[in-house]
């Protein structure tokens, strides 16, 4: 396991790239999907790492609480290296309920998660809704658990997706998010 932290690739307030990738429903999605949303938190994320695995719960909470937010999981792991991070293996986590985001998607080409920037598992960008475009109002940590066995003490996402929500900025620094690093081909 090679652990890894996040660097800042997209500036706040800039347009996100958009996407168009196969969701665990067997659907193509892209952002216009989620425009009902006024926030839409993209993790990239896996099955295997721990890192990852540690942040299920919090993002299974959030996706059921937040009404306004689709949490929206971006696996662009090479499975074939990384057999636990193949589609068939996303479709059984969202079938087994381990996984209960708005939506769980494969990023085959990993051209989403080069273009985002993100460099490991969990990498979280929580994206504002302008009505016409996405933007990028936080990207980091989703709380202060750096470990897979830390409780967290602090959730800085929550923070962040309320600030969305009630049109204001997130008022967090970038805290780098630390994971597995993501396992190019």
């Amino acid at each position: 396991m090679v652990m890894k932290e996040s660097t800042e690739k997209l500036e706040r307030g800039e347009p996100v790239p958009n996407f168009e990738l196969e969701g665990t429903d067997g659907e193509t999605h892209t952002l216009a999907d989620f425009a009902d949303y006024d926030a839409v938190l993209l993790v990239f994320t896996c099955n295997h790492c721990p890192y990852a695995q540690a942040k299920f719960d919090i993002l299974n909470d959030i996706a059921a609480e937040y009404d306004d937010a689709a949490v929206v999981g971006v696996n662009p792991n090479d499975a074939e290296e990384y057999p636990d991070d193949s589609y068939e293996k996303m479709v059984e986590y969202v079938e087994d309920g381990t996984i209960r985001y708005d939506a769980y998607l494969r990023d085959e080409t990993q051209e989403v998660a080069e273009a985002y920037g993100a460099e490991c598992t969990p990498d979280p960008f929580l994206l504002r809704n302008g009505g016409d475009t996405f933007t990028l109002a936080y990207h980091g940590r989703l709380d202060d658990a750096l470990n897979p066995d830390d409780e967290p003490t602090e959730i800085y996402i929550r923070d962040a997706i309320d600030a969305v929500l009630a049109g204001e900025d997130v008022d967090l620094e970038f805290m780098p998010s630390r994971g597995c690093s993501i396992k190019w081909k």
